[in-house]
């Protein structure tokens, strides 16, 4: 139960920063947000605020934030349509009845002769058995009544589409951003509870029953040098410690104001996914607390966790890793049962590094994410047109199926993982 409530906070956090992104930017270019969701599939939960409905969904693979003429709208009328009207104190229509008219007496039906609800905001219609048409203006905040359900009408200036190329490239960046901003603000967190892993090469654990502790290695040390060799880091340490598995090793250790002269033999340890053995000797790098170096450890961090992602994701498009090496929401739970484990601030590391690992693989150029979004945005500035909707809208149409058949590839993978 521990491992399913921390991966729905998880999984909750990451996508909800990711959306709010995309939500508050779409707000403040004055584009009409219909809709903020968390998961896919049929409603959980929902209510309504500010224009927008939010809602929680039964699939857990992500969300999304419907804005206004991003997608088609679903109510059109036509010529002959009857439909009710109903109008707010200024005499403006604030709701268009398109079905169940006997459900509300007061409406005032019409026959449809045209209607502009982009631009001019107006209804021509004829009143009932009458030969005079009638011109209605409508609010710009009026409701479509379907099934009684109310679906808010979005004009021009109020869709996606009519906004300027900056405006709609953050709104799509936006998502992104938050999840980059998110993991500096998780590896911030983490810097201030335990503080920041030491740039040099000092040992703040001694594991029992280790090699480490066989040599006489303790809490505090720096080791200076190794095999005759100066060292000042803790990547040239363990550099040399890994390539000599069972072989001694002579180290020189600052210990407060003296040195002490130790050797120590690496256990040999067996890295199954790449089929070598590596020396380990049993020790931890120390933390220190620096405000300074906490400050900049969520930045550092957060590049050095973009630049292995965006390593591993080349390697993957060239080959050089399998597809099977990818995970799915089966495969991250199965990580976090492992990572809770070790402490929540194990739980805190993985959770900003599956924050920017979300930011990368949603800036791909691939249809249906927001880098493919982004794309075309992008063509659309420098050719200085917009491609044709329909056009892009079967791009992502067809970029989104591709998306979900691979989902179901990664997810039977995670599911062959766990059983073997």
């Amino acid at each position: 139960m521990t491992t399913v409530i921390a991966f729905i906070l998880m999984f909750g956090l990451l996508v909800s920063v990711h959306e709010w992104g995309h939500l508050i930017f779409a707000k403040r270019a004055g584009m009409l947000a219909r809709e903020f969701a968390i998961g896919f599939g049929p409603k959980i939960f929902s209510f309504t605020r500010n224009e927008t409905l939010y809602t929680i969904r039964l699939i857990p693979a992500g969300g999304y934030v419907r804005v206004a003429g991003d997608d088609p709208e679903i109510i059109e009328l036509k010529p002959g349509h009857h439909i009710g009207l109903e109008f707010n104190d200024d005499r403006k229509v604030n709701k268009i009845i398109v079905n169940n008219k006997d459900k509300h007496p007061n409406a005032q039906l019409v026959e449809v002769s045209a209607v502009d609800l982009d631009h001019k905001l107006q209804i021509e219609a004829y009143n009932l058995g009458e030969d005079e048409m009638k011109v209605f203006s409508v609010d710009p905040q009026a409701f479509f009544i379907m099934d009684e359900m109310e679906t808010q009408i979005a004009p021009y200036n109020r869709q996606f589409a009519s906004k300027t190329v900056g405006q709609r490239a953050m709104q799509l960046f936006a998502g992104p951003m938050m999840n980059f901003i998110l993991a500096i603000i998780l590896f911030l967190i983490i810097g201030l509870a335990q503080g920041v892993p030491s740039d040099k090469a000092l040992i703040g654990e001694v594991q029992s029953d280790s090699a480490a502790e066989e040599a006489g290695m303790q809490a505090g040390d720096e080791v200076i040098e190794i095999e005759g060799s100066s060292v000042s880091t803790w990547t040239e340490f363990t550099e040399v410690i890994q390539v000599k598995p069972n072989e001694p090793v002579d180290l020189v250790v600052q210990r407060g104001d003296h040195t002490e002269n130790l050797t120590v033999t690496p256990k040999a340890v067996e890295i199954e996914e790449e089929g070598i053995e590596v020396g380990q000797v049993g020790v931890l790098l120390a933390f220190e607390k620096s405000f300074t170096k906490t400050f900049t450890y969520g930045f550092t961090q957060t590049y050095e966790t973009t630049t292995l992602i965006i390593k591993n994701l080349f390697m993957l498009v060239t080959g050089q890793l399998s597809i099977e090496m990818l995970s799915g929401p089966v495969g991250i739970y199965d990580v976090t049962d492992q990572v809770i484990q070790s402490g929540f601030m194990s739980y805190l590391m993985w959770t900003a590094m599956l924050s920017v690992n979300l930011g990368i693989i949603n800036l791909v150029p691939l249809p249906a994410l927001d880098g493919g979004r982004l794309l075309f945005v992008g063509i659309e500035a420098i050719r200085g047109k917009p491609i044709d909707p329909q056009k892009e809208g079967f791009v992502h149409v067809i970029g989104f199926a591709l998306l979900m058949l691979l989902m179901i590839v990664v997810t039977w993978n995670d599911i062959q993982r766990l059983f073997l």
